[in-house]
């Protein structure tokens, strides 16, 4: 299991840092070592399909809903906010249940 750490999350950069102030920061959360090493590895695998999205984006005619990256992209996310609500602080749980993202 490991000892849960401190950590601050943000999602929009995929940065996970036990520093507050280091960077802007959506979410406190609490995790031990496999924890963290899963939510990388989830910011990981969104980060290339971010890549190959900004390249899609300039190809014209590929509709969204038809796209099998963007459904792995928001499966991943839904994952990561999974992960965050499980593991982060009353603040963190109540404003990932507010945005109705994993229903």
């Amino acid at each position: 299991m490991g000892k849960k750490k401190t950590y601050y999350v943000a999602v929009g950069t995929g940065e996970i840092s036990q520093s507050a102030t280091s960077s802007s920061w959506n979410y406190k959360i609490e995790a031990n070592d496999d924890e963290i090493i899963k939510l990388r590895e989830y910011f990981d695998q969104n980060y290339s399909t971010e890549w190959q999205n900004f390249f899609r984006a300039h190809i014209p005619f590929v509709e969204y809903h038809h796209d099998r990256e963007n459904d792995a992209y928001d499966r991943t996310m839904k994952e990561v906010y999974s992960m965050i609500h499980e593991l982060g602080d009353e603040e963190a749980r109540s404003h990932i249940e507010s945005m109705g993202i994993l229903n």
